[in-house]
């Protein structure tokens, strides 16, 4: 009889012994599966995201090759800090306003006096210039930094790409970047060859 139940013993343990390491071997191949499934019906709006960034990273380098990558880092901050107005109605709600300054080369100004001080801070301009499309709608071509002439110039971006005007008329030094439209002349030049008022 003893000999009967380690007999029993032995055989269950035998058929068990195996079964372990086979159930995690299925779900290891059920987990990778999974995981391969997933990667391959990714959401298309993700994908589309991922793309859109990509491009726009490649337009940076574009708009500002040639430039410190510390400059390079502080125009795609003012950049990303004015990404929501793009859209017009927000710098509208956010306190800008049109000041009918209007210019060939430049576009159509927005103003937000409450923060116009002797400031200089990459991610908040005190001026958007929209460029008017053919339909109508305004579009996002260039932020533009106003400081009172009262104060002394700004130091700006670093280095000394930047370009500041004292003397265009305003009482103000003046600072433009191109960060949302090519500038063929430089992303601090004063106009933009490829932008005409309509």
């Amino acid at each position: 009889m003893k000999n009967v139940t380690n007999s029993a013993l032995h055989c269950n343990r035998q058929s068990f012994a195996p079964q372990p390491l086979f159930y995690c071997s299925i779900i290891l191949i059920c987990f990778l599966f999974s995981g391969c499934k997933k990667q391959d019906t990714k959401d298309p709006v993700s994908k589309l995201e991922s793309t859109n960034a990509k491009k726009s990273d490649a337009e940076l380098m574009n708009f500002y090759s040639g430039l410190s990558r510390q400059t390079t880092w502080e125009l795609q901050q003012a950049r990303a800090a004015t990404a929501k107005y793009r859209n017009i109605d927000n710098a509208i709600k956010d306190g800008y306003a049109d000041i009918a300054v209007d210019v060939e080369g430049m576009g159509h100004h927005f103003m937000k006096t409450s923060i116009v001080d002797e400031k200089f801070d990459t991610r908040e301009p005190e001026i958007l210039v929209y460029n008017r499309n053919t339909d109508g709608t305004q579009k996002l071509v260039a932020v533009e930094y106003a400081v009172p002439l009262i104060y002394q110039k700004p130091e700006g971006f670093t280095g000394s790409d930047d370009v500041w005007n004292g003397t265009s008329g305003f009482p103000f030094w003046l600072l433009h970047a191109w960060v949302w439209a090519y500038n063929p002349d430089g992303v601090f030049k004063w106009t933009n060859p490829l932008v005409h008022l309509h």
